[in-house]
């Protein structure tokens, strides 16, 4: 996997990069900031941008609001916790800011998102 495509496996078999991964989804609500999960990877903050761009594809901070907004989305279509509740979970200190980051990112508000989803367990998987 050395210099293929970048990829989240990619970036996961990467020990530096994947342990900056691996805080990230133990802590999603957590004020990540470049330098904090450089630390983490043990690297300076411009090797560590740099290195898990070209592992994953995407700068860090994307990842952290990719990652925010897929499990916002799996809780919204498989759970009825409150919008309001989600954006707390995620860290966010307002709704219309969560709601803002998951339009941009899934193309529709998360009560949009919630009314179109068809739960997991209706799905039968």
């Amino acid at each position: 996997m050395g210099d293929g495509a970048p990829s989240w496996l990619s970036a996961l078999c990467d020990p530096r990069i994947g342990a900056a991964i691996q805080a990230i989804h133990a802590d999603p609500a957590r004020a990540w900031t470049v330098q904090c999960l450089a630390k983490v990877a043990g690297l300076s903050r411009s090797t560590f941008a740099l290195r898990f761009k070209q592992k994953s594809g995407v700068s860090p901070l994307a990842y952290v609001l990719r990652w925010r907004m897929q499990l916002a989305a799996g809780w919204l279509k498989n759970t009825d916790t409150s919008v309001s509740r989600i954006a707390q979970k995620l860290g966010y200190d307002s709704d219309s800011a969560f709601s803002h980051a998951f339009k941009r990112v899934m193309a529709r508000s998360p009560r949009e998102y919630r009314l179109r989803a068809v739960p997991v367990f209706e799905r039968g998987e």
